[in-house]
């Protein structure tokens, strides 16, 4: 390995990051994580940190996973590769199959369909909504529904049906006939409404609206996070999901949730499906199905789009990845899948996720930088940072960096998404690692001031 004077030297110069411009790669080199443990990573220099991003929302279990990474080792030395495209398969890939079909039953999963990851599942749920009208004789049903503030991943379908511009603009034109809802986002939403169940009803509305405007028979699909994420962590009032779920079944359209980040216990529910009391007809997971350690997604399919592709000849599925079930990745998957349910992660999320929710009102009470403050539904917490409370000013950018930087030299990562400082660390964390995360919050809060 290369020493670190060469790593600091090349960092941010020859390889270029995501969701950053190269410019600001190298203005603002992005630290070099080295070492980890527990729920703790460690950068170039020795200074050692809870992570409060838990790797990308991913390391459900942390860094030291010891069945995962054993069950990895096994399979590289057992059957390193090998393709999942007609006429082959493998024994692990089948095994997790099995697994996720009883792991998702009462979402009313029954089968799977393996990616590299989120945004892979997320197209590869798009491409099989179109399909399924097709196969059913409805092959004017190409459209998505979506909801604005909501993230899908970054493949061409996922940007056209993601609610945020940072994601879509510098690509467009992108997948015509994609719409948009407003979200049920109280803190920020074109009716001015801040409860939470009236503004659920006014978003309604506007899908229904929406589907009027558009015909229900040109729709194919409404795509949703249970909670939306990387949008801000906006969690919607208990009677949203259940009216969406209604509106769809009532016009023909599918319903797809898009779980990657919330599927395998990040909510307090071993998915956000469950959490509001619906049953998808396609759920989109990836991230904690193997813990970060491996890249691999699964889309899981339900009844209704299982009775048409089925016993079909005219059912062939011309879609699919190199790694699709990927021997190492369905390894690590079962293993980490064993593991989550032994710690019964679900329960750990919603303690510590009551835990961060109320720090992190306590801390919006003692400083006024704090806007908003939104979660309360397991491991998922977000602060919105304002320059002025009253007019609800975002924050800038500059400030916002130095609440991360404050944060991060007093024991945490976080991560700044636009004005939003999002915590989604992993589900084992400890009361202690929670308090540190705070603490070093407040630090940053009070340096910004």
């Amino acid at each position: 390995m290369k020493d670190s004077n060469f790593l600091k030297e090349h960092n941010g110069r020859l390889m270029w990051h995501p969701m950053t411009s190269p410019k600001d790669s190298v203005d603002n080199p992005p630290k070099i994580i080295t070492g980890s443990g527990g729920v703790s990573i460690t950068d170039i220099d020795g200074h050692t940190v809870v992570d409060g991003v838990g790797g990308l929302w991913n390391v459900n279990l942390g860094y030291s996973c010891q069945p995962v990474k054993d069950a990895m080792a096994a399979q590289l030395d057992k059957l390193p590769y090998y393709s999942t495209f007609r006429g082959t398969s493998n024994d692990v890939a089948i095994e997790l199959s099995f697994e996720l079909s009883e792991f998702f039953e009462p979402d009313g999963m029954s089968r799977a369909f393996f990616t590299s990851g989120g945004s892979d599942s997320v197209e590869t749920a798009l491409r099989l909504a179109r399909q399924y009208h097709k196969l059913r004789g409805e092959a004017g049903r190409t459209k998505f529904l979506s909801l604005k503030k909501g993230y899908h991943g970054t493949h061409i379908g996922g940007a056209s049906v993601n609610g945020n511009a940072n994601f879509r603009t510098a690509y467009e034109p992108l997948l015509p006939g994609c719409y948009h809802i407003p979200a049920p986002y109280t803190y920020r939403n074109p009716f001015n409404e801040t409860d939470p169940e009236k503004l659920a009803h006014l978003c309604v509305q506007a899908l229904e609206d929406e589907i009027a405007f558009q015909g229900a028979g040109t729709i194919a699909a409404m795509i949703m996070e249970p909670i939306l994420g990387a949008g801000g962590v906006i969690p919607p009032h208990k009677s949203f999901a259940p009216m969406v779920q209604d509106i769809c079944n009532r016009n023909g359209i599918l319903l797809i949730t898009d779980e990657v980040i919330t599927a395998y216990g990040r909510t307090g529910a071993w998915s956000g499906a469950r959490l509001w009391g619906i049953q998808p007809d396609m759920m989109c997971t990836a991230k904690a199905i193997t813990n970060g350690y491996f890249p691999f997604g699964a889309l899981m399919l339900g009844h209704r789009v299982v009775d048409v592709f089925e016993d079909n000849p005219a059912a062939k599925i011309g879609h699919g990845y190199t790694y699709s079930g990927h021997p190492v990745g369905a390894a690590a998957a079962l293993a980490c899948l064993k593991e989550t349910k032994r710690l019964n992660v679900i329960e750990n999320a919603a303690a510590r996720g009551t835990q961060l929710f109320e720090g992190a009102q306590a801390l919006m009470a003692k400083h006024n930088i704090i806007g908003d403050v939104r979660g309360g539904h397991g491991l998922m917490t977000a602060l919105e940072m304002v320059s002025d409370r009253a007019a609800k000013t975002p924050i800038d950018a500059g400030t916002a960096q130095i609440v991360q930087e404050t944060a991060y030299q007093n024991g945490a990562m976080v991560r700044i998404s636009g004005p939003n400082l999002i915590l989604s660390p992993p589900l084992v964390l400890t009361e202690t690692d929670a308090n540190i995360i705070l603490s070093a919050l407040d630090a940053g809060f009070t340096a910004a001031a």
